[in-house]
């Protein structure tokens, strides 16, 4: 075992360097000229051409059309033929994927392979902990005070919420601060305390508070004591758990089609107008899906062209989403952490989180989870809401990942406040909020799924 961790330590030391070849692996998609073909959202060639009175057409930020629905969803995108290489699904698995049967999400695969079908720019299934492609997904505007709409429900607070459990004591266990550490073991140590529901936020290779700060939420949830400058451990426990924390990725045909947006622009004036808030690349977009930060990725990927379907690229390697029921959150404004608890009592999931500023402080005392909306488009009112720019108008902006709320709602029982994704998950624990609680749109999301109307929202300075 111990020669296995000091090999996978050798291995994990030399991702800075034994980085993708881009160039060989798109050389299988010579640009020869050709027709171009319309992709949807699920990587599938669309055999006709919509009517031009039930699509509107849109450019994404690579200058092609995009093809857009009355309701505002995305009906495909024209892409070169040549560029997008083979049909949905038929993509083999990189070199070393298949090795043992080992998938790189931790599951075994009676293929030998990962299916790379299931994963979806936006949608890539319970795996990280984001939108399934089955899930149905809601898209729900937020009313004049800032709820979500819902063919005129009830906004009041239930009259009978889940009864409120005993926190679990805070440990006592001191913190081991890391030390300087290899980028690689920085990685191993972030994915592990991802990979356990206690969120370092994004993956950047960089020690800071929030990897701190979940070491500590980790030690409370366990028990244990964790040594980050222990090497071995953490690669044992993440052999255990998941594999290596790095594997390559295939980006895909779907990955390079998008849609994408040219740019999001600061003013909410502009933001209405856009069709969606979405992503503006293909590495914006997979950054967000394996929970890393976007310039780290392509300081991992120097050279490669991530709109080349088949290009090669090294990633982190997540694990599935926590599950179970949360029956109470805690948002700790002085710690800038989201804690989550089941019924017993016991830590469940704890995220990194900007709570608040002193100009719009967050609420205090205890409320309750009113409703949950994926995907929500989001009404910006500047009497009710922050003032932004020189708007002065009710607007309405589409929904997206690079929305204002990100891609989760989570409405509070105190109105206009609630539990949100952001556009800029880079920013979580270090920036300020307009008073409500602002996580990664992967945490937010996987936090959605584990709450409920009537879960209880406690704020603590």
């Amino acid at each position: 075992m111990k020669r296995f961790i000091i090999t996978s330590l050798s291995i994990l030391a030399l991702v800075g360097t034994q980085l993708a070849t881009p160039a060989a692996a798109q050389g299988r998609y010579a640009r020869a000229p050709s027709d171009t073909v319309l992709v949807a959202p699920d990587g599938a060639i669309l055999d006709y051409m919509p009517d031009g009175g039930d699509a509107a057409i849109s450019r994404d930020g690579m200058g092609r059309r995009v093809f857009i629905d009355r309701w505002g969803n995305v009906i495909a995108t024209e892409i070169r033929a040549d560029s997008y290489g083979r049909a949905p699904g038929a993509y083999p698995p990189p070199p070393g994927r298949a090795q043992n049967g080992y998938d790189p999400y931790g599951q075994a695969n009676a293929g030998g392979y990962q299916d790379y079908r299931q994963y979806r720019p936006g949608e890539p299934g319970d795996i990280t902990g984001t939108i399934r492609r089955d899930a149905s997904i809601e898209r729900l505007p937020l009313n004049d005070d800032g709820m979500i709409m819902d063919d005129g429900a009830e906004t009041g607070a239930l009259e009978q919420p889940l009864p409120q459990p005993n926190l679990a004591p805070r440990s006592n266990k001191p913190v081991i601060t890391p030390t300087n550490k290899p980028l690689a073991e920085i990685v191993a140590l972030q994915v592990f305390l991802d990979r356990q529901g206690i969120s370092p936020g994004v993956i950047d290779g960089h020690l800071g508070d929030n990897v701190n700060k979940a070491i500590a939420a980790w030690q409370d949830m366990t028990g244990e004591t964790l040594d980050p400058n222990n090497s071995e451990d953490i690669m044992q426990r993440l052999t255990y758990e998941g594999g290596l924390p790095m594997v390559d990725y295939t980006i895909t045909a779907a990955d390079a089609a998008g849609p994408y947006v040219a740019s999001i622009p600061d003013d909410y004036a502009h933001k209405a107008q856009l069709p969606a808030m979405s992503f503006t690349s293909v590495s914006e977009a997979l950054a967000e899906r394996f929970h890393m930060d976007e310039g780290f990725l392509k300081s991992l990927n120097p050279g490669a062209d991530f709109t080349i379907p088949g290009t090669i690229i090294k990633v982190v390697n997540p694990g599935p989403a926590k599950t179970g029921e949360v029956v109470r959150v805690v948002a700790d404004k002085a710690k800038k952490q989201v804690f989550a608890y089941g019924a017993d009592g016991k830590l469940i999931a704890a995220y990194p989180a900007t709570i608040g500023s002193s100009d719009t402080p967050s609420p205090t005392g205890t409320h309750t989870v009113q409703r949950i909306a994926l995907n929500p488009g989001y009404t910006y009112n500047p009497k009710i809401n922050f003032k932004q720019g020189n708007n002065d108008k009710i607007l309405q902006i589409p929904p997206g990942p690079n929305g204002p709320v990100g891609t989760v709602w989570i409405a509070l029982s105190k109105p206009t406040y609630g539990i949100h994704g952001t556009p800029e998950p880079s920013k979580i624990g270090k920036t300020n909020s307009h008073g409500c609680i602002r996580l990664t749109n992967w945490d937010a999301t996987e936090l959605a799924k584990m709450v409920k109307p009537g879960t209880v929202v406690e704020f603590v300075d």
